[in-house]
């Protein structure tokens, strides 16, 4: 059975954000909360923590992993992005976007769409999961909870616990959370292109 922490979402207590990041780290896949609902994440280079979540939800192989960081210094490490997509995003983060950018070659290739070469980017609007990726250093892959036959991400840990309890190393509870789905923004061809409107508001980029 997983471990359960209580991490209070205005003020995380540094020592259990410790603890969790050393559960990434140590190959472990983990619950959090963002703000768009809960999420799976694991290390950006673990396989085989990527494998487990992808049997959890039942994805296949051209499913779209978002990579989720604390600020946008690391953008360029991951994804190509021009000076107009740049300023659009540093006026947006953090916010409940998740924004498609062509990869680069630093991001490992099963992480990306596998025809259009694709990653999805995104800035948490969430204490717990920006101190998480602070302590961790470098982002997380993510994907949100939605469990198969179901369209909307998880939004009570208890009932999370009741469902994949079993089949995570970490669950965080940070409340009761909304289930509102990321608005996604795609800038893989350029000009931004709004692909699913959700929590985030679109009229930045010509919604």
């Amino acid at each position: 059975m997983s471990q359960f922490f209580y991490i209070h979402p205005d003020n995380p207590q540094p020592r259990l954000i410790s603890q969790a990041a050393q559960v990434v780290r140590d190959g472990g896949v983990i619950v959090y909360p963002t703000d768009s609902g809960y999420a799976l994440g694991c290390q950006l280079e673990n396989k085989t923590a990527l494998e487990r979540i992808c049997q959890i939800r039942r994805l296949n192989d051209k499913h779209n992993f978002t990579l989720l960081c604390r600020d946008l210094s690391e953008l360029s490490v991951y994804a190509r992005v021009d000076n107009q997509a740049f300023r659009l995003l540093r006026n947006n983060t953090p916010g409940a976007y998740t924004f498609i950018f062509k990869g680069t070659k630093d991001v490992p290739r099963r992480l990306m769409n596998p025809k259009r070469k694709t990653i999805g980017i995104r800035v948490p609007n969430n204490e717990i999961a920006l101190a998480l990726l602070a302590e961790l250093g470098e982002p997380m892959m993510s994907t949100s909870l939605i469990l198969p036959n179901q369209e909307v991400a998880q939004s009570d840990p208890e009932d999370i616990r009741d469902e994949i309890g079993h089949a995570v190393d970490l669950i965080i509870h940070g409340g009761n959370l909304g289930e509102m789905p990321t608005t996604v923004i795609d800038f893989s061809e350029g000009d931004a292109e709004i692909v699913r409107v959700g929590a985030g508001d679109v009229s930045p980029f010509g919604g």
